[in-house]
């Protein structure tokens, strides 16, 4: 397993599980974020069981499971294009870089799972 692999997989599993918890707990900024994205507070708990089934096949993944890690992250990847694209339709940028980078994160897991 490569070290690159095996950095930027952790790092997403990590920050896909903190920003779910985050989303369970409706912390303040994800109802603000929420709100202005037009996103209703009822989806939050599906939100959050994506991201938390995306961060848990990534790990799969990572323990030796390379289809299960390949389709996480294919889904975050979906996922996130489509967080990307809600700030956009919304016209709110000024924090569009956080889901740009679970994007980034996903992607990255997603090629580097694939070079494996």
């Amino acid at each position: 397993m490569s070290t690159a692999y095996a950095i930027i997989t952790v790092t997403a599993i990590l920050a896909n599980a903190g920003i779910a918890v985050a989303d369970l707990l409706k912390a303040r900024f994800v109802l603000a974020n929420s709100a202005e994205v037009g996103l209703p507070q009822c989806w939050l708990p599906w939100l959050a069981a994506l991201k938390a089934a995306g961060a848990a096949g990534l790990l799969l993944g990572l323990r030796g499971v390379p289809f299960i890690g390949v389709a996480a992250a294919v889904g975050l990847v979906l996922f996130f294009i489509g967080a990307v694209a809600a700030h956009i339709r919304a016209r709110v940028y000024y924090n569009i870089l956080f889901p740009g980078g679970y994007l980034t994160l996903a992607a990255a897991s997603l090629v580097l799972a694939v070079a494996r």
